[in-house]
């Protein structure tokens, strides 16, 4: 799956279209390489998301095609 549709998906980015300018921006990191929204995300796979001073950061658990608002947060498990 690309990288900008699961943070859509996972509800880590409200809308794809910010997730796709996030990346073109350098804001997503995978590995501590800067990557594209065209980045085909693994389980597995340590996405930092970089927004003014703050980091968050995020593994990825599982990837999925559709999943409800409840269960999103199922996809990835933060990294303090």
């Amino acid at each position: 799956m690309r990288l900008d549709k699961y943070l859509k998906v996972s509800r880590l980015i409200k809308r794809r279209t910010v997730a796709n300018e996030a990346c073109d921006a350098g804001r997503v990191s995978i590995g501590g390489k800067v990557v594209k929204a065209s980045y085909e995300v693994k389980v597995g796979d340590v996405i930092e998301l970089h927004f003014g001073e703050k980091v968050s950061r995020y593994e990825v658990v599982s990837i999925q095609e559709n999943v409800r608002k409840d269960a999103a947060a199922d996809m990835y498990r933060a990294i303090l």
